[in-house]
């Protein structure tokens, strides 16, 4: 990571925008993640990302089996700027790669569901390790794939008569209950480590700056003639 480059790019930034950057990164998490399969309403896809956002998580999995995910930006309000967004759509088994890929990075797949027997939201074990979240397309659920993949299943405790929340309600509680129970654990490291925070720092600042590229290119003219 080139610490100096950041350093140089944060000069253009005003005093006000490097502090939130600062704020926000003190309390950004990869401890949770969100995994989104087939999503194909750009309403709820927009605003489970405006939810990821404002509860600290940083990156978002976005499976394309059928459904080409499109975020409406009047809904995200800009979230997307600020996350890490991981699409997997270029294979047959999409969702099953989806869920190695999260495993290799030390998480363990839980599926969302509203069906008996499984982990009710209140008791789901943060202390376990990593979790990514996986919630499925509005008519049917998580695919067949993830319900016979995942390790854990978990479920938003219901007492009417609908089955289920729209998808980005039931990110939204699953949230807010987590991350909340989350950072109020001494027990937990849900913060993101230093190279982390310097990496996602870093694309903050090219996504804010105009022609980011040019400053990028000056700086490294700078540092080969020896002036910094």
């Amino acid at each position: 990571m080139d610490y100096q480059l950041i350093e140089y790019l944060s000069e253009c930034l005003t005093p006000e925008r490097k502090e939130l950057f600062e704020r926000v990164l003190e309390l950004r998490t990869r401890y949770l993640t969100v995994v989104l399969e087939d999503i194909f309403q750009p309403q709820n896809a927009s605003a489970v990302l405006r939810t990821v956002d404002c509860f600290g998580l940083q990156d978002v999995h976005v499976i394309e089996n059928r459904n080409h995910f499109t975020v409406d930006r009047e809904v995200a309000m800009g979230a997307s700027k600020w996350l890490t967004v991981k699409k997997y759509k270029n294979t047959e088994n999409n969702s099953l790669n989806a869920m190695k890929h999260l495993r290799r990075q030390g998480y363990r797949i839980v599926a969302t569901s509203p069906h008996e027997g499984d982990t009710k939201l209140e008791d789901f074990d943060l202390e376990k390790g990593k979790a990514a979240l996986i919630f499925g397309t509005e008519l049917t659920g998580i695919s067949e794939v993830v319900q016979n993949e995942a390790d854990e299943f978990l479920k938003i405790p219901m007492h009417g008569f609908t089955e289920s929340f729209n998808i980005s309600v039931s990110a939204a509680i699953i949230l807010h209950h987590l991350t909340l129970r989350m950072r109020a654990n001494p027990a937990i490291n849900w913060n993101l480590s230093d190279e982390d925070q310097a990496a996602i720092k870093l694309s903050w600042i090219k996504r804010t700056l105009k022609r980011s590229d040019l400053l990028e290119q000056r700086y490294q003219e700078l540092k080969n003639e020896g002036k910094l």
